[in-house]
């Protein structure tokens, strides 16, 4: 009865061993590498005078974020990753060019008839993060907050506008700036998260300008991030 009562002490002490260091294994490798899908009303700011938005301006977003942790507990760490953002605004500031090809630019007064006038841009993004929770290797449901820089490059765009008897579509703007860099913050519990993305620098350069003044709008983005581990 002894030696039974030993050896029955003896397997269940190796087995709480076996379970703390599994439990430890765990902790050392674990990370919230995730999937993450967005949604976003897009607004413009800094507009020049007389330039409005009209319509539903919106974004689509998704991609993937490598998560390294910084510290012991493992809830603070930095994020890199890499996606797709593709976006509209519809406005009224008419892009397009002369016949020698320079570029113009132009507020669609209201006395306008027309039908359409908006521009897409479809991204290449670097989302860098600084990322805070309160998950733990086995829980899956936290409070989050992420925020950081968002590095992007536009691939393709267009402004199309379009009237009765009349369409015209540019993808080849000199003054457009395809390089983006904006500034991001991400808030919420468990999939769901309220996201707000600031752009730093205007989507033209200098050269772009109505009556003399130069035109320096930038985007304002305000949605809802979902991520995915």
């Amino acid at each position: 009865l002894i030696i039974f009562l030993l050896m029955s002490f003896s397997v269940l002490a190796q087995d709480s061993l076996v379970q703390v260091i599994d439990t430890a294994e765990v902790y050392k490798k674990y990370r919230e590498d995730q999937f993450y899908l967005g949604v976003t009303f897009n607004l413009l700011t800094n507009k020049p005078k007389e330039m409005e938005q009209n319509g539903f301006s919106g974004g689509i977003h998704f991609g993937f974020i490598r998560d390294m942790p910084i510290n012991k507990q493992r809830n603070l760490s930095i994020g890199i990753g890499g996606g797709l953002s593709m976006n509209t605004y519809n406005q009224n500031l008419f892009v397009g060019e002369t016949t020698s090809e320079e570029s113009i630019f132009d507020i669609i007064d209201s006395s306008t008839d027309y039908d359409k006038n908006w521009l897409s841009t479809y991204i290449v993004e670097a989302p860098i993060q600084l990322r805070w929770r309160t998950s733990t290797a086995t829980n899956y449901k936290f409070w989050r907050i992420y925020t950081g820089l968002q590095l992007g490059y536009v691939y393709a765009y267009k402004f199309h506008f379009e009237e009765t008897g009349n369409q015209v579509t540019q993808t080849d703007v000199p003054e457009f700036n395809k390089y983006r860099m904006g500034l991001t913050f991400s808030f919420g519990y468990d999939t769901f998260n309220f996201y707000f993305y600031y752009n730093l620098n205007p989507f033209f350069n200098g050269d772009a300008q109505i009556n003399d003044s130069p035109i320096e709008i930038n985007s304002l983005k305000l949605g809802l991030m979902f991520y995915i581990l």
